[in-house]
C-alpha cells in the first residue's frame, strides 16, 4: 500500500531569506532600475522646461474700521483668523479672479494657454473653435498651472504660477494677485451698494408708516378735543402750572402767617421783631432817639430839669417814641394785610386746581389711548431715522475700500527652471526602480517560490535537513564518473550528514542488509545530486568504511553500456561481477547497466534484497545516486529497499513545486523522504 506524502506546507519566508531572494533575482531588480531610469531620463530631456514664480499677499482678518456701522463687520474667529484666511485660498482660485487676470493679460491669445498650439491648432481647424471654448480652455489651463497655498501659522497667501517662460509666470502671478485684491474690493463695494439699495427701497414704506401714525394721533386728538403744546396736553400743562403756583402760594402764606404770629406773640414790644429790625424807618428813628437821649443826658448835667432846653428835648423824645410806635403798628398792619392777601390767593388757586383735576379726570381714559398712539409714532419715527441714517452710511461705504489685504512680495522672473528637476527625478527613478524591482522580485518569488532555507525545506518535506554543502568550493581534480575532489569543508559537511543519518537510523542490530542511502533530486539539480551522492560516498570511505557507490545515471546515454544495477535487478549478473574500483579510489562503483528488457517489480525487489544482503559481506555502506525519480521508474525497487532517502535541492534556485513533485514521486513508490541536503551555490 503506497504511503502518501503530507501536503506541502506553505512557504515560510524568514527575514534572512529576503536577502537571498533579492540576490537571486538581482537581474530583475537591476533591469527594473535601468528601465525606469532610462524612461525618466528620456522624460527629463524631452519635457520642455517650466518656470515658477510666486506672489505673496498678506490677508488681515480684521478689516479696516472706516465707519462704526460697517456693512462688512470685522470679526476674528477663535483660531486667530486662520480659517478665514484659509477660505481665501479658494477665493484666489475662483473663476471671477482668474477671469480678471485673463482679461488683464490677454491670455486668451497665448497659444500656451488657449489650446492653439501645434496640435490644438489642427484640432480647432477640424472641429471648429468658438470664443467661449477658447476662454474655457484658457481658464482650465490657467487653473492647472496655478497653485495657491498658505504657509503654516501665517496669514500669507502664496500665489504660484508655472509657465514655459519665466517672465510670463511672474506676470501672471502678479496679475492674479492684483485681480484678487480688485475682486475683494468690488465684492465689498457691491455688498455695500446692495445693502444701500435695499435700505433705500424700505425708506418710502417707513415714511408712509410715519405719516399713518401721525395722522392717527392727530385724528384722535381732534376727536377728543385734546390740544397739544410742546408734546403735552394743554390741560396737563395748565394743571402742572397751577400746582406749581399753588405750592408757591402755600409757601408764601405759611411764611406770612409765621410773621404775623411772631408779631402777635411780641405783644407790647413789637420792635424786637425781625421786621422792625429790618425797617429803615425804625432804624432812623432809633438813631434819633439815641441822639436825643445823649443830648438830654448832657443837658441834665449843666442845666436843671426845668430849663427850657431840657423840657424841649424831653418833649422831642416823647414825640419820637410816638412815631416809633406808629411805625411799629404800621408794620404789624402790613404783615396782617399781606397774610390775608396770600391766604385769599391760596384759596383761589386751590379752587382752580380742584376744577382742573376734575376736568383732567374726564380725559384720563382718552390720554391712555393717546399715549399708545404716541409711542407707536415715536417708534416708527426712530426706525425711519435709523433707516435714513443707515442708507446714507452704506451709500458712502460704496466709495471706501475696507479690505485689509495687500501684496507684500511681487513675483519676479525665476532664474532657474522648476521642472523637470533632472537630478531629483533621477534619484527618484533609481530608488523607485529599486523599490519596484524589489516588489517584483518578491511577487515573482511568491508566484514561483524556491527553496530559501533549511527550515522551509524541512517544513515542506517533513524531514530534517542534514547539511548545507557549498556549491563552488571544489578542487578541479577529476574523480571517477566526472566528479571533482571534495574540499575539507565539503568533506566535513558530508561526514556530519553521515553521522546524523547513523544517529537517526533505527535498524535492528542483526539486520542482514547493508546500510543504504538513496539520493534523489529534481531533474534540474542532477549535477548537484551527483556531487552530493559522491561526496557522501567519499566521506564514508575517508573515515575507513567500505563503500559501494551505485550510479543509476552512469552509462545511461551510451549505446553499449557495461552491465550494471539494472542487470542485477533482472538477475542477469551478480553484484561481484559488475562492481569495480576506480584507480586511486577505495569506493566500489556500479553503473546503470543495460536496459535490454523490462523486469517485474516483485522480481526486482527480490534481487535488490539479495544484492544488499550479499553486499553486507564486502561493504559497510551503499550510496545510490537514484537520479530524478519523476523521470525514471526503474529505480523504484531501490527506493523501496533503501534505508535512507535523501532529497537534494539548491538554495534560492530549486522551485518548491519541483521539491513537492519529487516528494510525491517518492510517496508513490511507497516511501517518504527521510532527510535532505541543500547546496548553496553562493557559498
Amino acid at each position: 500500500m503506497p504511503v502518501y506524502a503530507p501536503a506541502p506546507q506553505p512557504a515560510m519566508v524568514e527575514l534572512g531569506d529576503l536577502g537571498r531572494i533579492l540576490l537571486r533575482r538581482r537581474f530583475l531588480i537591476f533591469a527594473t532600475v535601468a528601465l525606469l531610469t532610462l524612461v525618466t531620463l528620456a522624460y527629463a530631456l524631452l519635457t520642455p522646461a517650466l518656470y515658477s514664480s510666486t506672489a505673496q499677499i498678506i490677508v488681515d482678518p480684521e478689516d479696516l474700521q472706516v465707519v462704526t456701522n460697517d456693512v462688512n463687520p470685522s470679526r476674528i474667529s477663535p483660531d486667530g483668523g486662520i480659517t478665514q484666511v484659509e477660505s481665501q485660498v479658494s477665493v484666489a482660485q475662483s473663476n471671477g479672479v482668474l477671469l480678471r487676470a485673463i482679461k488683464a493679460t490677454n491670455l486668451t491669445e497665448d497659444p500656451d494657454f488657449n489650446g492653439q498650439g501645434s496640435l490644438g491648432r489642427w484640432m480647432a481647424k477640424i472641429f471648429g473653435d468658438s470664443d467661449s471654448d477658447k476662454m474655457a480652455t484658457t481658464l482650465d489651463s490657467l487653473r492647472r498651472r496655478l497653485a495657491v497655498k498658505r504657509d503654516d501659522k501665517v496669514l500669507v497667501l502664496n500665489i504660484i504660477i508655472t509657465a514655459k517662460s519665466a517672465q510670463k509666470a511672474s506676470d501672471l502671478a502678479n496679475a492674479i494677485a492684483k485681480a484678487y485684491l480688485a475682486d475683494q474690493a468690488d465684492a465689498r463695494r457691491d455688498k455695500a451698494a446692495n445693502a444701500s439699495k435695499a435700505i433705500t427701497a424700505r425708506l418710502d414704506e417707513q415714511q408712509r408708516r410715519v405719516e399713518q401714525a401721525e395722522n392717527a394721533v392727530e385724528a384722535y386728538r381732534s376727536q377728543h378735543n385734546m390740544v397739544m403744546a410742546q408734546g403735552n396736553l394743554v390741560s396737563d400743562q395748565e394743571l402742572t402750572g397751577l400746582n406749581a403756583e399753588l405750592t408757591a402760594a402755600q409757601a408764601r402764606t405759611q411764611q406770612l402767617k409765621a410773621q404775623v404770629d411772631q408779631l402777635r406773640r411780641q405783644g407790647g414790644a413789637p420792635d424786637a421783631t425781625s421786621e422792625a429790625m429790618r425797617s429803615s424807618t425804625i432804624s432812623s428813628l432809633r438813631a434819633q432817639e439815641a441822639s436825643l437821649v445823649d443830648q438830654i443826658s448832657q443837658l441834665g448835667t449843666g442845666l436843671g430839669p426845668r430849663h427850657p432846653s431840657m423840657i424841649a428835648a424831653q418833649q422831642q423824645l416823647r414825640d419820637l417814641h410816638v412815631l416809633i410806635q406808629r411805625e411799629l403798628g404800621r408794620i404789624v398792619t402790613a404783615a396782617e394785610t399781606d397774610y390775608g392777601r396770600a391766604l385769599a390767593n391760596q384759596k383761589a388757586l386751590e379752587g382752580q386746581v380742584a376744577a382742573m383735576k376734575s376736568k383732567s379726570l374726564d380725559t384720563d381714559q382718552a390720554s391712555v389711548r393717546l399715549r399708545e398712539l404716541q409711542r407707536d409714532l415715536d417708534a416708527v419715527r426712530t426706525v425711519y431715522a435709523n433707516y435714513l441714517q443707515r442708507a446714507q452710511e452704506t451709500r458712502e461705504q460704496t466709495n471706501v475700500d475696507s479690505t485689509n489685504a495687500r501684496i507684500i512680495s511681487e513675483a519676479m522672473p525665476a532664474l532657474k527652471k522648476s521642472w523637470p528637476p533632472k537630478w531629483l527625478l533621477l534619484f527618484g527613478a533609481i530608488f523607485g526602480g529599486l523599490a519596484l524591482g524589489t516588489g517584483l522580485a518578491l511577487i515573482a518569488e511568491y508566484l514561483a517560490p524556491t527553496v530559501l532555507s533549511s527550515n522551509q525545506m524541512q517544513s515542506a518535506i517533513d524531514a530534517p535537513v542534514l547539511g548545507v554543502l557549498p556549491g563552488k568550493s571544489v578542487r578541479k581534480r577529476p574523480w571517477p564518473f566526472g566528479h571533482n575532489a571534495p574540499t575539507q569543508r565539503t568533506d566535513a559537511v558530508a561526514g556530519l550528514a553521515l553521522q546524523r543519518i547513523a544517529a537517526s537510523t533505527r535498524r535492528p542490530p542483526d539486520w542482514p542488509l547493508v546500510p543504504s542511502i538513496l539520493v534523489t533530486s529534481p531533474q534540474e539539480d542532477k549535477a548537484q545530486r551527483a556531487r552530493v551522492s559522491w561526496q557522501l560516498a567519499n566521506a564514508a570511505a575517508a573515515r575507513g568504511r567500505r563503500v559501494l557507490f551505485i550510479d543509476t545515471n552512469a552509462g545511461k546515454d551510451q549505446k553499449d553500456p557495461q552491465p550494471g544495477i539494472l542487470d542485477v535487478m533482472r538477475g542477469d549478473y551478480p553484484l561481484e561481477a559488475i562492481s569495480r574500483y576506480a584507480p586511486g579510489s577505495t569506493v566500489a562503483l556500479v553503473g546503470r547497466g543495460r536496459p535490454t528488457a523490462v523486469f517485474q517489480e516483485a522480481q526486482a525487489l527480490y534481487f535488490v534484497h539479495r544484492m544488499l544482503a550479499e553486499a553486507s559481506n564486502s561493504f559497510e555502506l551503499v550510496v545510490i545516486d537514484g537520479g530524478a525519480l519523476t523521470d525514471d521508474l526503474n529505480v523504484s525497487p531501490l527506493v523501496a529497499m533503501a534505508d535512507e532517502i535523501l532529497l537534494v535541492a539548491r538554495l534560492n534556485t530549486t522551485p518548491m513545486r519541483d521539491v513537492a513533485t519529487t516528494s510525491q514521486a517518492i510517496s508513490v513508490m511507497g516511501r517518504l523522504p527521510t532527510g535532505a541536503v541543500l547546496v548553496d551555490e553562493a557559498a
